[in-house]
């Protein structure tokens, strides 16, 4: 199974790199490109920050949480402790391969390439990455909170 979650994290990484590579080589900085009219457009955005800029120019504070979630799942994956189902742990390499994808951006462009625009509501400029790690993020607290009883349970009786 380990293999399967490394290549999917893999397409994840090659998926993201690849949109932010065409949109560094296709549109200017703060361009704007129409892409679905009123609903999607693309915009090239240096975003040395997090969600909608926060903690900006604080590259060691990322680098420094990604260490430790990549830490902390290699330590749960090896234990098992959890509980999680393998949709659960799909949702968690989903997050894993999104942090991954915006980290090497971070290491080794000093910020996140960021190009995706919401033109039917004011919404910070994204990516890929960020939509793995929300799509991941979302799936995987619901699939807990509705369908993992497992992973509630005390283990002391």
């Amino acid at each position: 199974m380990l293999l399967y979650y490394v290549i999917f994290i893999a397409a994840i990484v090659g998926a993201d790199q690849f949109t932010k590579y065409l949109t560094v080589a296709n549109i200017a900085l703060y361009e704007d490109v129409e892409f679905i009219p009123g609903f999607l457009g693309l915009t090239y955005v240096q975003n040395t920050g997090a969600a909608f800029s926060s903690f900006e120019g604080m590259q060691w504070l990322f680098a420094l949480i990604f260490a430790v979630f990549t830490v902390a799942l290699v330590w749960e994956y090896r234990r098992q402790s959890l509980h999680l189902s393998a949709f659960e742990w799909w949702c968690v390499m989903a997050v894993y391969g999104g942090g991954l994808g915006n980290m090497i951006d971070r290491i080794r462009l000093g910020y996140v390439v960021d190009m995706i625009k919401t033109e039917f509501m004011r919404f910070p400029v994204f990516n890929v990455a960020d939509c793995f790690i929300t799509c991941g993020c979302i799936a995987l607290v619901v699939s807990l909170i509705f369908f993992n009883k497992e992973f509630w349970k005390d283990g002391k009786k």
